[in-house]
């Protein structure tokens, strides 16, 4: 092949790789990123067949973790974190240094040097993000308190990864040149050459956060809200991801920080403005195509002979990951006096690692302070945790339904952990209003207003919060999941409306209901020919084709107005047509 296509090589190939293998890990119930880190591995130097370009895979690598830290910073919730603060920010500290040290350990036995060791042990201390998110969205636990220890949590441990990103660029020169010491130069010397290259570090990222706080938080908002006036997609769209990448570019060029927490900075701003809501949905779908991208570069630096010439490395590196760490949290979480199943929920979602270590592991290489074999261990846990995690999910599943009476006391000692409010009993022959935007909250004000008792079933948690606030029952979860479709209650409904986008998603939901209940009426929305026939298809009683609706609404209007309005004859019954 030609050397000017790679580019297009990679992003094909890999992509569609990536797809299959996802879609292949989903079906199996595991998580896509496990397929995806596959796919990498699959077109990388290890494997035979196609053998991508790594050095191009490493750029688009970099585009994929400055959006993914921009999607970090736009979720980043300080109100959420300061809910949980007490057990939050001591327990992540606890255990980032009990992984940290465990790492730590290991590499001391295979000979590394303390540096090594350290940046080993520190990737193995946090969580993937977006494994964590997925697994207790799924399970609706994202508002019992739980669920926000653990975010909390994983805040925490986010913070502590993005200071890591910033320093050990400042710091790899310093402590991983060993040759000052065989100069003869005295500790005293080193640790003040390594305290002048914090202070340096330091320095320059307060100047570019006091730039980002004091600039940058009137400057994104109002340029974002002046964009949105002008009523264009694309420019808004566009707006979203020139601040996130220009934030990032612009914070390495001007105060050597590193691009990931210019990003994070970016999102963490733009979190603050009303439209941030929407400044998400927009960059979401190029989020994840460079975030699948990222992944699969990252596969692309696994040796799976790690597997076979360190069999007993990659074992107790997989340990430290799902053992040592969730012992670590279940012990310093019971020590706050929290009962055993949150204590069980906290470890078993940390019980994982992913993105970050990732990103640090790759970091470290590149700064000589990781081995390439460390890279290979991180890569080869991180694959068997998350493969692992999701039946670790399925085992606390299982113990807290045989002991139902254990988990109902445990969750009346908790302050404050309902789960979200079932349909009550006596509630039958009411509508089931699946997503609660633009288009659903509008409908919702409208039934609730002639009566209709409605239950909402949404995934967004402000959304959520907001129909509550409003009155109406409101389901967390997305409506694909049966379980958060048993929530609503269908099998008593009368009616169902689907005013999310998602035809395929809305179809497959769809079969599920008139499956439950072959009474049940139900509408949807779609957004062209093919969406509605296959809306139909799945059993849906009628679609809704905005535009069709829209062309209808507009010919009405036209037709009320004069001198279109048919005007009534003044000698007789009926009306003719005003003349033109």
């Amino acid at each position: 092949m030609h050397h000017d296509t790679d580019l297009i090589n990679i992003v094909a190939v890999g992509l569609v790789v990536a797809f299959v293998l996802g879609a292949l890990a989903n079906r199996l119930r595991m998580s896509p990123l496990v397929g995806y880190l596959v796919a990498g591995i699959i077109v990388g130097p290890f494997t035979p067949g196609f053998v991508a370009d790594q050095d191009l895979a490493n750029q688009l690598a970099e585009l994929g973790v400055m959006l993914l830290m921009f999607g970090v910073g736009l979720h980043f919730s300080l109100k959420d974190l300061l809910e949980v603060k007490a057990i939050a920010i001591p327990g992540a500290i606890v255990q980032i240094a009990v992984a940290t040290l465990l790492g730590w350990l290991l590499a001391w036995g295979m000979g590394w040097s303390p540096i090594n060791g350290f940046v080993f042990g520190l990737a193995l201390s946090v969580a993937s993000t977006v494994v964590l998110l997925r697994a207790m969205e799924e399970r609706r636990l994202l508002d019992t308190r739980r669920g926000r220890i653990a975010v909390g949590w994983l805040i925490v441990e986010d913070l502590a990864m993005v200071l890591a990103l910033v320093l050990l660029p400042a710091l790899a020169g310093v402590i991983a040149d060993s040759e000052a010491l065989a100069e003869g130069a005295s500790l005293r010397s080193m640790a003040g050459t390594i305290a002048v290259a914090l202070f340096k570090t330091l320095v320059q990222v307060s100047l570019f956060v006091a730039v980002m706080l004091v600039v940058g938080r009137r400057v994104i908002p109002w340029t974002l809200e002046k964009i949105a006036g002008t009523g264009s997609r694309e420019l808004f769209t566009l707006a979203v991801l020139a601040i996130a990448l220009g934030v990032a570019f612009g914070s390495a060029m001007l105060f050597g920080v590193s691009f990931a927490l210019g990003a994070f900075f970016a999102g963490m701003l733009l979190n603050e403005s009303e439209l941030s809501h929407k400044a998400a949905n927009d960059s979401l779908p190029l989020r994840d195509a460079f975030a699948v991208l990222f992944f699969v570069s990252v596969g692309m630096l696994f040796d799976p002979m790690i597997l076979i010439e360190h069999p007993w490395q990659v074992l107790a590196t997989f340990l430290i990951i799902v053992v040592g760490k969730s012992l670590a949290a279940y012990g310093i979480v019971r020590l706050f006096r929290h009962p055993k199943g949150t204590a069980l929920t906290i470890s078993v979602s940390l019980a994982q690692i992913g993105e970050f270590s990732f990103i640090l592991a790759s970091l470290g290489v590149a700064l000589d302070l990781l081995p390439s074999t460390g890279r290979d261990l991180i890569l080869a846990g991180a694959l068997l945790s998350i493969v692992v995690n999701p039946l670790l999910f399925a085992w606390l599943s299982g113990r807290e339904a045989r002991l139902a009476a254990d988990a109902a006391a445990l969750e009346a000692a908790e302050v404050h952990e309902p789960d979200a409010p079932a349909v009550p009993d006596h509630v039958s022959g009411h509508a089931i209003l699946v997503g609660y935007g633009r288009v659903g909250s509008q409908l919702a004000e409208l039934l609730h207003q002639r009566g209709v008792p409605l239950v909402v079933i949404e995934d967004d948690a402000d959304l959520v919060a907001r129909a509550r606030a409003a009155g109406l029952y409101a389901v967390r979860g997305n409506a694909a999941s049966e379980a958060v479709m048993l929530e609503a209650a269908p099998g008593r409904a009368g009616m169902a409306i689907f005013a999310i986008p998602q035809a395929l998603e809305a179809g497959e939901t769809i079969e599920r209901m008139k499956t439950l209940n072959p009474s049940i009426t139900v509408l949807a929305r779609a957004h062209s020919d093919a969406e509605v026939r296959h809306l139909l298809e799945h059993g849906a009683d009628g679609a809704v084709l905005a535009e069709r609706e829209l062309a209808f609404s507009l010919a009405e209007m036209v037709m009320s107005t004069p001198p279109y309005r048919p005007a009534r004859q003044p000698g007789g019954e009926g009306s003719t047509p005003a003349a033109a």
